[in-house]
């Protein structure tokens, strides 16, 4: 049987795990835009205009894989709403992932936390993401949970607010977020793919915490500009959802997929990852 990727919302991560897959799978991709279904139908993916326009069903039944990038809302997880019967039905699923968040956990002062740690979430965001895990893992299929740092990658890092001048080093004592390359989600995935574990749990993180404004200051110098400057939290004047990612501290122990699926990280810290999109602009470094 055709090895068959049902990705619903293929969103940016998911868009990373489709080029990295071998040749030879059938990727539908489902979205809300009439235009990104045609620019997935141009990368040789088919694509659907879900939710609403088009039945899931007929494609759950010949799927072999399933991962699903859409957020809860007030409402719950609008893919279960909708398809948890068809999911349930369906015959030939070999592997569910679900694309979670690090802030499931909450607000740990900084400490340590791993996939053992229990999910205390303080911001509506983390709770309705701890009750859509829950809801997936209860399907009886075969779940695995990832649970994402801070994503970035092309198209995704701080150098256009740098160049710009737009970035500011908010400076909060003693908060620290841990990150993801991208291609190292697509990685996790994939091997996840091929070592499937139903019902496991995994950070998907680097390893290396640290301050946001430390990475602010890593991009401008490797720049060669100025380091953007420092301002107290408390006067930074951000959105809610801005806010909401300082209200948790931690730093997220990603251990289990190095030592389960064999992962090895192509960027274990942001000053990696960042060095590499600066090389994929064309760019070589100041400190160079």
């Amino acid at each position: 049987m055709t090895r068959t990727l049902l990705s619903i919302g293929h969103g940016y991560a998911a868009q990373a795990l489709a080029r990295a897959l071998p040749r030879g799978w059938r990727i539908i991709a489902t979205t809300r835009d009439p235009d990104k279904a045609e620019a997935f139908r141009a990368q040789g993916h088919e694509a659907l205009l879900w939710p609403g326009m088009q039945d899931l069903s007929p494609v759950l039944a010949r799927a072999t894989h399933v991962l699903s990038s859409v957020a809860p809302g007030p409402w719950g997880d609008p893919v279960l709403n909708v398809e948890a019967l068809a999911l349930r039905e369906a015959k030939h699923l070999e592997w569910v992932g679900y694309l979670s968040t690090t802030g499931v956990y909450g607000d740990h002062g900084g400490d340590w936390v791993d996939e053992s740690t229990p999910l205390t979430p303080t911001t509506e965001r983390g709770r309705l993401r701890a009750e859509a895990e829950a809801r997936w893992q209860a399907l009886g299929l075969p779940v695995h949970i990832f649970r994402l740092a801070g994503i970035y990658g092309p198209g995704r890092g701080p150098f256009a607010k740098v160049r710009a001048g737009t970035a500011r080093r908010i400076i909060k004592p003693g908060q620290v977020f841990s990150r993801i390359h991208v291609d190292d989600i697509a990685q996790v995935l994939t091997a996840s793919i091929a070592h499937p574990n139903p019902g496991a749990v995994y950070n998907v993180c680097d390893d290396d915490p640290a301050p946001p404004q430390d990475v602010i200051a890593h991009a401008a110098g490797l720049l060669g500009l100025p380091v953007p400057p420092a301002v107290p939290f408390d006067e930074a004047e951000l959105s809610p959802m801005a806010s909401s990612f300082y209200a948790e501290s931690k730093r997220v122990r990603n251990d289990r997929i190095k030592q389960e699926l064999g992962v090895v990280l192509k960027y274990p810290t942001y000053r990696e990852g960042l060095a590499a999109l600066l090389a994929a602009e064309g760019e070589k470094p100041a400190e160079d």
